[in-house]
């Protein structure tokens, strides 16, 4: 079947993509910032309470914090996330119903997990909403029904993840940057999943869900003296103990820089990280140069990467630096994703501008910039109860100055470039380095070979293993023509395929921007016509026609018109089965065998787009399009899967289309030679 992807609905969807990456205004002068202290008490139990009075609105927020350390849960790896997932639905003494529908009469909201509880009201009900939370945290009542639904939506969304190129390069890069046994490297598989058992989720909660290091943080319109008795009641009855102390080894950076490669055959582009890890802390005399560091090497849109890897050279979307402040080892992680063609290029630019900001002093012109940005986004979010109870609970966990909140914006002033320089220079370790990469072997592996730095070969569970086979030979005898027939023999046949008219599909996917399911909707009709739209409910958000005299693009009310390659692209793209024609195409070439989702496919050229059909089904499995795009080289992937037969002709109900991000359709229905009319595509 012809895929279904269009240029300008890919173009489209991009768009909204990159309309969250644009330079931001450069904030004002930054005002004198006054943080209010909390009152304290604690708790014989160990709770720690703090509660900060604002009355400027009718409104309180409860934060209560478990600051333990992280531990590892082995071959058992998902009870605390599955626990997370279990706290809240309803307690001991009020069932999940009948609890969300009280917080939901007094329009409050109430959330749980595994290290705590946060809830918000209108301060008329606080007391009743915290009696909530608490019955919730304290009392929850874990069930075998509850914890099987659970273990199933966590084991379906795994399943999801496995295709996940980004997934699977943040996972591998952990594992191989702290190691599989440590809390920091460890992951959840299907297999560790279905070594939980109910009875190990209340024994966890048990054991770790204690108030040794538990920290209560209370702001809004609320008056100390009453609140106070209230916790006590409510809190004072919590059983004191102690959790359990586990240590472990800090992680160890390698002894020089290498490539850790994955190979990822339906990568549409390459998941590029730089780690190595850190011990950095908030008490850190250099922790603001550090930060301010990693936020020019990486951290808006100015930053060194971006303006290379995105701007100068056109190879991503984004390209970012974040480093971990912690009490616990983090690290220091540089990553873009970029296209295939140019990863090994990518790399040399990311070592490039680590090296820079080690061996350069930056400029004031920028560091002022960046300070400024700093500052005005914590003046922003000093107004939220939300961050004050962060920085609140900081002061007591991080061990700050009780000043360090108040000093902040002289701290971040005080930054030179000589502390900017030094603190890369400790932190950013450009020759102790992994430089992790998921991405299609086949394609990239020949070009990372010759930048000359070691590659070591991992699977996707960061297991050693060994080079891939980049390409198989095409068996003797085997040609272009011949794995199109098989293709056109697979899905029903020249008869079957030439009587079909017209083909409607219905179905549903979802972007990230999109706070809804998004519906789809594709009608082809073999006279040339084709007609795609998403929609979210009754409104169209993109509508693109072609019929036998022009073509369009609506975009949220905007038409327009399409002329000159694009309209011939589309026109050409306006049937229902390419193959029928490519059958019979002179200049197609077989290039090779390449796995696709671990199966071994047929690779078949035509002109910029590549065709992938599977060697033992004949059904194709993937497409691959160089396309441009404002002046940019762009590669466009769909994947075809669940194909299903309909009126004697197999068509895929599932079709996954990356360019950057995952566009994955489920179609729940589709029509041959019915559901279509002219009127479609007008």
């Amino acid at each position: 079947m012809k895929k279904i992807s269009i240029v300008l609905f890919i173009l489209f969807l991009t768009g909204i993509m990159q309309a969250q990456d644009r330079p931001q205004p450069k904030p004002g002068k930054a005002p004198v910032v006054n943080i209010k202290k909390p009152q304290t008490f604690v708790l014989a139990n160990g709770l720690k309470v703090m509660i900060v009075e604002n009355h400027k609105l009718p409104r309180v927020t409860y934060n209560l914090t478990l600051d333990n350390a992280p531990f590892a849960e082995g071959n058992k790896k998902g009870i605390d996330e599955l626990g997370s997932s279990l706290i809240g639905n309803g307690s001991k003494k009020i069932t999940k119903d009948v609890f969300n529908e009280e917080i939901d009469f007094f329009g409050a909201n109430v959330n749980f997990s595994s290290s705590g509880a946060y809830a918000s009201s209108l301060s008329k009900y606080a007391n009743r909403i915290l009696e909530l939370m608490a019955d919730g945290a304290l009392n929850p009542n874990f069930t075998q029904a509850e914890f099987d639904k659970e273990k199933a939506k966590m084991i379906e969304g795994l399943k999801a993840e496995e295709k996940s190129v980004p997934a699977i390069a943040g996972r591998v890069a952990d594992a191989l940057a702290f190691g599989k046994n440590h809390p920091s490297g460890e992951f959840v598989t299907e297999e560790t999943l279905n070594n939980v058992t109910l009875a190990d989720v209340e024994t966890n909660y048990k054991n770790y869900f204690v108030p040794e290091n538990a920290y209560l943080v209370i702001i809004g319109d609320v008056k100390y003296k009453k609140i106070k008795p209230v916790v006590e009641k409510l809190f004072g009855k919590w059983e004191k103990r102690s959790t359990p102390k586990l240590t472990y080894a800090d992680p160890k950076n390698v002894d020089f820089t290498q490539i850790n490669f994955v190979d990822m055959p339906n990568a549409v582009q390459s998941e590029i990280a730089l780690v190595n890890t850190v011990n950095l802390k908030m008490s850190d005399p250099d922790f603001f140069p550090a930060v301010i560091a990693t936020h020019i090497l990486g951290g808006d849109f100015n930053s060194y990467l971006n303006m290379n890897l995105r701007e100068a050279h056109g190879w991503t979307y984004g390209a970012n630096a974040t480093i971990g402040a912690d009490k616990y080892v983090s690290k220091l992680r540089s990553a873009s994703a970029v296209r295939n063609v140019v990863t090994d290029s990518a790399v040399v630019e990311f070592i490039k501008e680590i090296k820079r900001i080690r061996t350069e002093k930056v400029s004031e012109a920028l560091l002022n910039n960046v300070k400024a940005s700093f500052i005005g986004k914590f003046v922003m979010q000093v107004q939220q109860p939300q961050a004050v109870a962060r920085y609140a609970l900081r002061i007591e966990t991080e061990n700050l100055p009780e000043d360090f909140y108040e000093n902040y914006i002289k701290s971040i002033n005080a930054v030179t470039p000589e502390q900017v320089q030094l603190a890369a220079n400790k932190y950013f370790l450009v020759d102790n380095t992994r430089i992790v990469i998921a991405g299609k072997g086949a394609d990239v592996i020949p070009g990372l070979e010759s930048l000359k730095i070691p590659i070591l070969y991992f699977d996707k569970y960061g297991n050693p293993t060994a080079k891939p086979v980049l390409k198989k030979e095409v068996p003797a005898g085997v040609t272009a023509k011949i794995v199109l027939d098989n293709y056109i023999k697979a899905i029903g046949g020249e008869k079957a395929l030439n009587n079909v008219k017209t083909i409607a599909m219905i179905g549903s996917t979802t972007i990230p921007q999109a706070p809804s399911p998004l519906t789809f909707t594709n009608k082809i009709d073999a006279k040339g016509k084709l007609m795609v739209e998403i929609a979210m409910g009754p409104m169209s958000l993109m509508k693109q026609v072609v019929n036998e005299k022009s073509a369009y693009l609506l975009q949220q009310g905007q038409r327009k018109n399409i002329e000159g390659n694009d309209l011939a692209e589309m026109k050409a793209s306006a049937i229902p089965f390419e193959e029928l024609k490519l059958a019979k195409k002179e200049g197609l070439v077989l290039t090779g065998i390449e796995s696709i989702n671990g199966n071994d496919a047929y690779a078949l050229q035509n002109g910029k787009t590549t065709l992938f059909y599977d060697t033992k089904t004949g059904l194709k499995v993937a497409d691959t399009k160089t396309m441009e795009q404002g002046g940019k080289t762009m590669t466009q992937t769909t994947t075809y899967g669940d194909y299903r037969e309909v009126k004697g002709v197999k068509i895929p109900f599932n079709i996954i289309q990356n360019v950057g991000f995952e566009l994955d359709i489920k179609m729940s229905e589709v029509k041959i030679n019915e559901g279509v009319s002219d009127a479609d595509f007008q």
